[in-house]
């Protein structure tokens, strides 16, 4: 089994060595005009580290447009000049995949107005951002950088059009609460004054009243940070343990991220979590789960420290907002429970423009660590009493349980690498202790099962690559993390960037567009745990066979539309 591990490690890292063709997953683009909507040929863009130092120059082509490809996803400023103008700073940019910045370029003449320059021509596009003052008055903000001269400068709000809407048919297998089908829409509003609603609903149309929403609200403050809020809920109604059904869950997540300057950095906030079964039951969880963060930024570096009670759960490939402010729930001792804990960790980040590299050390204490396992019923009429100390989705035939709690202590480290044609490829290694299951050579109960549960000391390695192939604009990434077969948890539990489990694969294909990075429509494929590892069978005393592992074998495919 060693020599399989060692041939997809092997194979993985040779499809990464192939210079492919194709897009970085971070890019700027976008159109300089002057006051009047004129495009401006040969203007000079620069893109900026945060504390203004240059890292790349590009020029207007004779549309007025530029590109910069290749750009590790962060932030950053942005600066346009041109002959006759004051140069246009946009500060505060977010880098991600496609992110679109237009700038204008206007006279000191028009800037000292009292109300900006408009576009004369009737079909100019806009600016993505809008003319701001810290007063609230309606004029551009201007300074004196400490190294030039006076400057227009406005904080950018993210590269997301005003309003963004998207629908999505999927079909799932393998994930716990999935019907199979879902019918999924949400909507992303952006104003002008820098607010962003955002509102999902998912309907599963096999079950009854089977549903996931969410709505949400951020408010960015320009270099002073943001708020926001995030309320999900979802309703589960083929969930169900021995004598409660209907499982539903409520979390209301709000945060706060704080900027003091260009060197310090911080985050807090709490999630208010409700889970209960839809029946009349005492079963009701209420918890209160805070989180904080502070870092210190130089230059590439930066040192942060991090405090949290919520544990990550997976979040769907498409985007999907509902998975991130849910917790796993799961039943220990026949009372509804769901997973949290403390997490503590120092880190250590460095990024430049190919390489980036993170180190971390850090402390936990894990509660109610959820277990699952696929259930091969040997009658499916009904959940046999045996399964009391479990929740069990019928649809899916998986179920989960609380294994004991534990304390550990660990370290995580990873490297990414861009690849020649912007591909991505990131190495990591993690430490600590995760639960393990030994195997049993005959029948018994649930509890049984669960008896010689217990933590030990183990370490994984993961390898992901990822990138977009030009021409077909595919974008890809596949991954594979091993670690030992008999655990059935995640080692490092709270690390959000965690690789899959075992071999995964995931794939976003353009099939029509009508502008780039807004409109089109996509085929989406995630297979996660492609050759069925770590699986851990048990046997009841009724003939049922229950497959514990760390992630379950499953698979999500769809089409998305965007406009």
């Amino acid at each position: 089994m060693r020599r399989l591990h060692s041939a997809f490690f092997i194979t993985l890292v040779a499809l990464g060595a192939v210079p492919l063709l194709g897009a970085g997953p971070g890019a700027i683009s976008g159109v300089v005009r002057n006051s009047a909507g004129v495009p401006q040929i040969g203007a000079v863009v620069q893109l900026l580290r945060p504390d203004l130092s240059v890292l790349t120059v590009v020029y207007t082509d004779d549309k007025g447009r530029y590109s910069i490809p290749s750009i590790l996803p962060g932030r950053y400023a942005v600066k346009a000049l041109g002959t006759s103008f004051l140069p246009s700073l946009r500060e505060n940019v977010r880098v991600r995949r496609d992110t679109v910045v237009n700038l204008t370029l206007n006279t000191l003449y028009e800037v000292m107005q009292w109300l900006p320059a408009q576009p004369r021509a009737a079909d100019a596009q806009r600016d993505d951002w809008a003319w701001t003052l810290r007063s609230a008055a309606n004029r551009p903000l201007l300074r004196w950088l400490e190294d030039g001269p006076l400057i227009v400068v406005s904080d950018g709000n993210g590269a997301h059009p005003k309003l963004k809407a998207r629908l999505m048919a999927t079909g799932n297998e393998g994930t716990f609460g999935e019907s199979g089908e879902r019918l999924t829409a949400a909507v992303e509003d952006t104003p002008s004054d820098s607010r962003e609603l955002l509102a999902r609903v998912d309907f599963s149309p096999g079950t009854n009243a089977g549903m996931e929403s969410m709505l949400g609200f951020r408010q960015d403050l320009g270099f002073a940070g943001s708020v926001q809020s995030v309320a999900a809920v979802a309703i589960h109604p083929e969930v169900d343990s021995a004598g409660a059904d209907g499982l539903e869950e409520f979390a209301i997540r709000s945060a706060e991220t704080i900027n003091l300057g260009d060197e310090f950095e911080g985050e807090a906030g709490a999630e208010q979590v409700v889970a209960r079964f839809g029946q009349s039951t005492s079963s009701t969880v209420v918890a209160a789960l805070p989180f904080a963060s502070i870092g210190w930024r130089d230059g590439n570096t930066v040192i942060r420290y991090r405090m949290t009670s919520v544990m990550p759960t997976r979040a769907g490939e498409d985007g999907s907002e509902v998975a991130d402010n849910l917790p796993s729930p799961a039943m220990r001792n026949g009372e509804l429970a769901i997973e949290h804990g403390l997490h503590q960790e120092i880190g250590w980040t460095r990024e430049t423009e190919k390489l980036g590299m993170s180190v971390a050390v850090f402390s936990d204490t894990v509660r109610n660590p959820t277990i699952e396992a696929a259930y091969r019923l040997a009658n499916r009429e009904a959940v046999p009493s045996s399964l009391s100390g479990a929740l069990y989705d019928q649809a899916s035939q998986l179920l989960q349980t609380s294994g004991p709690d534990f304390a550990t202590t660990g370290m995580t480290a990873s490297i990414e690498r861009r690849l020649p044609g912007g591909h991505l490829m990131r190495l990591s290694y993690a430490n600590g202790d995760a639960l393990a299951m030994p195997l049993a050579s005959h029948p018994m109960l649930l509890t049984q099962m669960l008896a010689p549960v217990r933590p030990r000391r183990v370490q994984t390695y993961a390898l992901s690559l990822s990138g977009t192939l030009e021409g077909t604009g595919t974008r890809w990434r596949a991954s594979y993390r091993w670690q030992p077969e008999d655990t059935v948890t995640q080692v490092a539990p709270f690390a959000a960037n965690a690789a899959e489990p075992y071999l995964n694969l995931h794939l976003r294909q353009p099939i029509c567009l009508h502008r780039v990075g807004t409109n089109g429509i996509e085929a989406l494929l995630d297979v996660r745990n492609m050759l069925a590892q770590g699986y851990r069978p048990y046997m009841l005393s009724d003939g049922s066979v229950l497959l514990f592992a760390q992630d379950q074998r499953g698979m999500s495919a769809g089409l998305a539309f965007t406009f």
